[in-house]
């Protein structure tokens, strides 16, 4: 899992609430098997008129948002099905982070496996930042999770929080099979001193 320690993004502003897993990555996308080219995917149904055409007034299609690498929206973001699709669908289109009010619990879980910052701050702030986004589309966020802050270059400056154990993993990139691998000693030891019984060779 790539670390997260400090990154400088655009801001791409998609203020709205209860953004639900299946408008992040829509249902039928979901038969692919690898965790990669989710992108291409990513908020189809508003992306995309009827007859599959770009629509240019969302906000991912506008080229003023392109390279955008922080998303902000409203609260509850995340809600709704627990795919983890959807963060591999962010993740692919090139977010590292996502600021809101609250998030989904199971959906927030899944960015911290992934390498995606979810970063909460209070309803006031997240609206600033997306006013600013709006008026300035070459606006920028410094989040820097060793401070747990969250900066621009015209004195906005917030902190966040976020518990110790999601973070250590996040700043050293360690995802589930790495926390594993970090115990290969002793599992080989455990292994080495517990052999499988012959009868679960047969």
């Amino acid at each position: 899992m790539l670390p997260f320690k400090k990154h400088t993004g655009k801001v791409a502003p998609l203020y709205r609430a209860n953004i639900d897993t299946d408008q992040i990555i829509p249902k039928q996308f979901l038969k692919r098997i690898e965790r990669t080219g989710f992108g291409q995917f990513l908020f189809n149904d508003w992306r995309k008129s009827a007859e599959g055409a770009p629509d240019p007034n969302f906000i991912l299609n506008q080229p003023k948002y392109a390279g955008a690498s922080i998303l902000v929206a409203a609260k509850n973001f995340g809600c709704g099905s627990s795919r983890e699709h959807a963060v591999w669908a962010l993740a692919d289109f090139g977010f590292r982070a996502v600021i809101a009010p609250s998030f989904a619990d199971i959906f927030a879980n899944n960015c911290a496996k992934n390498g995606v910052l979810t970063v909460v701050l209070n309803e006031e702030t997240t609206a600033e930042i997306a006013r600013r986004a709006s008026e300035n589309h070459a606006y920028e966020l410094t989040i820097d999770l060793e401070r747990c802050t969250v900066q621009d270059s015209s004195g906005l400056n917030s902190n966040f929080q976020i518990d110790d154990f999601t973070r250590h993993c996040l700043l050293t990139g360690l995802d589930d099979i790495g926390l594993t691998l970090l115990h290969d000693a002793d599992i080989a030891a455990y292994e080495a001193h517990h052999p499988v019984p012959s009868a679960w060779n047969s």
